[in-house]
């Protein structure tokens, strides 16, 4: 009987380790630095978002500077947190995720939360070169034309792994070298923590730095391995404000092209402001400087004109919005046209072929098929039925001071221009109301309802005002 063979390195369980500990003083934040915005996300989501997309077996994320805000921000299930305090360097960061590891085999993959250009692809590759070598740790590196600041990769002369240098401790021969550590390492797990117990912090910063356990484990007769990336770009660290904007344009630049890749056509990919996760359906045209943010989905052969922004809202198919209008959570039916300088504010329904036009406000409202609000109308806490005109000026009056109040229009309903429509108040299908009219009771079905001073002119009354006839002023 053959013995059961043990498994293979790339079979084993992987854990991810996330650092992000650090406070970025040189990003003169009060709030912690993985929690700046990229491209609409958090620095430590981008992250995170990579490291689900392994499968791990666990993600812990170890936090320091502003902690409580961290777990708070990224909190999700499977997510664990281990604090580093005080920070001593990366090496007592991984420390503190030991007690959590407890039992577990397997490997560790570690990431820093403010690296969030760092592509699936290169990781997996960076977790097959591990595997088929069976190091104890085999870290991504990067050339770059300017080294300044980053740790240097110093390999022997037949290109095997000696150590990793930082800039504070290198001579000036080795801060010559232009390959540099990336942060990103794979461990064997077994042999980790104990060689992590033995790290010193004999160095500039005092610190227990992570790369000196290159030496340790080769004084152990294990093996390390340093696996070059294709665009050093991947493992962009973060440290300052203009280093967040340079991040967030490559971020945003991927997230445009693979929309244009689903045959999405951006007018100008370099002002079009998506999120990741928007969803945009084929044939949709975005035009300069549009916005869509949060969970928007936008459907198939709509138009989106310039300047316009959404916000966590449904646009389906075949909608046109003009110019400058804002949409925020609320749905959009197919055929409809919004705009110019329309605003959809939250949890409104705007129904099929309706038509909101130049600075209408929608607030909390159900617009049914075929509705047309032209300009310049204030519609709040309404019920609107099918094919209801309303005309210019026209604003619902929801609120008495302390309370909302709803407007129920019938289907079919004429509301004349510069209408007031005091709620609670319906108006029935079929009715209308006469322009510049001030409604506070319901008007009937099929009714006509005029709510306004009768007029009248007094003769003369220019002149005797101003003691000269009209054609002499």
């Amino acid at each position: 009987m053959s013995l059961p063979q043990p498994a293979s390195p790339s079979s084993q369980a992987l854990h991810v380790v996330v650092l992000a500990a650090g406070k970025g003083t040189r990003m003169k934040s009060a709030h912690p630095k993985v929690l700046h915005r990229a491209a609409g996300r958090p620095l430590l989501e981008w992250v995170l978002a990579l490291a689900r997309s392994l499968d791990p077996a666990s993600i812990t994320v170890v936090t320091g500077h502003g902690a409580r805000a961290v777990e708070v921000a990224v909190a999700a299930p499977g997510v664990r947190f281990a604090l580093q305090e005080p920070q001593l360097g990366t090496g007592h960061a991984l420390l503190q995720v030991q007690t959590l590891l407890d039992g577990a085999s397997g490997r560790v993959l570690l990431l820093s939360g403010d690296v969030p250009l760092l592509t699936e692809s290169s990781v997996r590759r960076l977790l097959d070169a591990q595997a088929a070598a069976g190091s104890a740790l085999t870290v991504a590196t990067a050339f770059v034309p300017d080294p300044t600041g980053y740790g240097r990769i110093l390999r022997d002369d037949a290109g095997a792994l000696l150590r990793i240098v930082e800039h504070r401790d290198a001579t000036d021969d080795e801060r010559a070298v232009a390959e540099i550590n990336s942060g990103v390492y794979v461990f064997d797990l077994a042999p980790l923590f104990p060689a992590l117990s033995r790290l010193g912090s004999a160095n500039a910063q005092g610190e227990y730095y992570l790369p000196d356990l290159v030496a340790i484990h080769r004084a152990d007769g294990r093996r390390v391995d340093a696996v070059a990336l294709d665009d050093a770009d991947e493992i962009r660290g973060i440290n300052t404000r203009a280093e967040l904007a340079e991040v967030g344009r490559v971020l945003q630049s991927r997230i445009n092209a693979g929309h244009m890749a689903a045959g999405v056509t951006l007018v100008d990919p370099g002002t079009a402001y998506i999120g990741p996760d928007v969803a945009i359906g084929p044939d949709t045209v975005l035009h300069p400087f549009v916005i869509l943010d949060g969970q928007t989905r936008i459907g198939a052969n709509c138009e989106l004109h310039a300047g316009t922004r959404v916000i966590d809202a449904v646009i389906e198919d075949g909608v046109t919005v003009f110019n400058h209008c804002v949409v925020q959570s609320s749905r959009i039916a197919s055929g409809a046209l919004i705009g110019p300088f329309a605003r959809i504010r939250p949890d409104s329904d705007v129904g099929e072929q309706v038509h909101v036009g130049n600075f209408v406000e929608v607030k909390k409202s159900r617009l049914g098929k075929g509705t047309k609000i032209g300009h310049l109308a204030y519609i709040g806490d309404a019920q609107v039925g099918s094919g209801v005109n309303i005309g210019a000026g026209t604003i619902t009056c929801n609120y008495d001071g302390l309370r909302k109040h709803p407007t129920t229009i019938g289907d079919g309903a004429f509301v004349g221009s510069d209408s007031t429509l005091v709620a609670p108040v319906t108006i029935g299908q079929g009715a209308y109301v006469a322009a510049g009219s001030a409604i506070t009771d319901d008007v009937p079905d099929g009714a006509l309802g005029i709510a306004r001073g009768r007029q009248s002119n007094k003769a003369g009354w220019v002149a005797k005002r101003t003691g000269k006839p009209p054609a002499d002023r």
